[in-house]
């Protein structure tokens, strides 16, 4: 049977959520839109000042459409409330798997905030930003944390002569590094070591990287064999200690825990001669995708994680840490949209009606990798009442391809212009050419002005790297 329609929203506006005190009071990854979006007099919707359907038919579709103040004041809401909470020095690092560009590193850094990266591509982007910005090399290396599973020696050559801090994720690569420190003729290598806690979070099993069994870090019973391997190496600084549970998490609990037994293995850590002031703490707070999502506040976040490390050093007797935090998806997610084209409509009479958009799985993987949900409304007919139950279909060859099952809209047309929220995190970073589909452009919007961030690929982009060997023209 076609399903009917839920009786909230009524209409697009019921997305918008009004508050008096303005943005600032606001935490970013409790809203559904960005925190600059409104309603003009052509019932569109604007964020940034920007009328998105304008945006539109000035540079295409599909368009993400990337609001500046939504993501500044998360990075400020972050940065301030770790200082406001934690009774130490605190320092945020923006998770760049989210979201790694130019134009998104450079933002970021005059948040003052620093970047994790995870590949010598997204060394590779950061390093360029930053001294694009006028950065010096020592400023550079202390703003980067570099993070990774199985980095190549290609890569930790790059980090150790960019001087950036490595997190070592297992044996291979804490034996490595001392001896690329020889060769390259560097006296220390800063580092932290990255740990498995053990600590289960209920999030998607492809994005909990803290129980034992996972990927990622050394398991606890490696840890005092760490230490003394790392105590006998003069080349390795090694700074503190890593652990990231998990993305996309709505529990405190787990945070907290975290923390008890990060401060515990720091103690034990100085029990071999290592100082170890560095404790990360990783992110994972997640956003609000729908209605039903309730994520915490960044505020609320930041106050629990901070009181949980200053009572777990309180009591294991260890001076306060400089504590990291990693936010990725919880500083940009909900500071993006998306914005496609109607295009072909198939209605299957009591069963379901398919709307086609001119994207999909190619500009957003989550929804068929993830099974993950959005909220959409129609940016063109903001006021329209809503009628209908659809599903959102790309117009990808695979039958996945669908981005929303079961979307409350108004009557749509093609040409109308659809609006998916929240999709700053993990598309763009994600997107690929299936199909041989170009990837979509980008725009920053604030004030009204919207500025060109990521072009939009061409066909002639796509066959950049093809080679057609001579022997297949003869």
């Amino acid at each position: 049977m076609i399903a009917t329609p839920s009786t909230t929203p009524h209409t697009g506006q019921d997305y918008l959520q009004k508050n008096p005190t303005g943005t600032e009071t606001r935490s970013p990854n409790q809203s559904l839109l960005p925190l600059t979006a409104n309603i003009n007099s052509r019932d569109n919707l604007e964020i940034g000042g920007c009328d998105l359907k304008t945006l539109v038919e000035q540079f295409g579709s599909p368009l993400y459409i990337l609001d500046e103040i939504t993501l500044r004041t998360a990075c400020r809401q972050y940065r301030d409330f770790f200082q406001t909470y934690y009774q130490g020095e605190s320092q945020v690092i923006y998770a760049s798997k989210a979201w790694s560009s130019l134009a998104v590193v450079a933002v970021i850094a005059t948040e003052d905030l620093g970047f994790d990266v995870v590949s010598g591509g997204e060394l590779h982007t950061t390093q360029k930003a930053l001294t694009q910005m006028g950065y010096s090399n020592q400023e550079i290396a202390q703003k980067i944390y570099f993070h990774g599973n199985n980095k190549s020696v290609a890569e930790l050559k790059q980090a150790i002569e960019i001087g950036c801090t490595i997190i070592v994720d297992n044996w291979v690569e804490l034996q490595t590094i001392p001896q690329l420190a020889q060769n390259l003729s560097q006296q220390t290598i800063p580092i932290l070591i990255r740990l498995t806690p053990g600590i289960e979070c209920h999030t998607h099993d492809y994005i909990r990287t803290g129980h034992l069994d996972s990927k990622f870090g050394f398991d606890p019973n490696q840890i005092e064999a760490v230490f003394s391997y790392i105590a006998e190496q003069k080349s390795l600084d090694c700074r503190g200690l890593h652990a990231h549970i998990g993305s996309q998490i709505f529990e405190r609990q787990p945070h907290q825990d975290l923390a008890g037994v990060l401060v515990e293995w720091l103690k034990i850590g100085q029990e071999y001669g290592l100082t170890l002031p560095v404790l990360n703490i990783g992110g994972g707070l997640g956003i609000r995708y729908t209605e039903e999502d309730d994520p915490p506040s960044i505020e609320e976040w930041v106050k629990a994680v901070s009181e949980a490390v200053m009572k777990a050093c309180q009591r294991c007797g260890v001076p306060l840490p400089k504590l990291i935090a990693e936010p990725g998806r919880s500083l940009i997610g909900s500071a993006c949209v998306t914005a496609y084209t109607v295009g072909s409509q198939k209605e299957i009479p009591e069963l379901r009606t398919y709307i086609a958009v001119d994207g999909g799985m190619s500009d957003n993987p989550r929804p068929i990798t993830y099974q993950s949900a959005y909220s959409v409304v129609l940016g063109n007919k903001m006021s329209a009442q809503i009628n209908q139950t659809v599903t959102i279909a790309g117009k990808h060859c695979e039958s996945g391809d669908i981005l929303i099952k079961d979307a409350q809209l108004p009557q749509t047309h093609p040409g109308d212009i659809l609006v998916i929220m929240g999709t700053g995190a993990y598309n763009y970073s994600m997107a690929s050419n299936y199909n041989r589909l170009p990837r979509p452009a980008a725009v920053l919007v604030n004030n009204g002005e919207a500025n060109l961030i990521l072009r939009r690929e061409t066909y002639d982009d796509l066959i950049r790297q093809d080679c057609l060997p001579q022997k297949l023209l003869s």
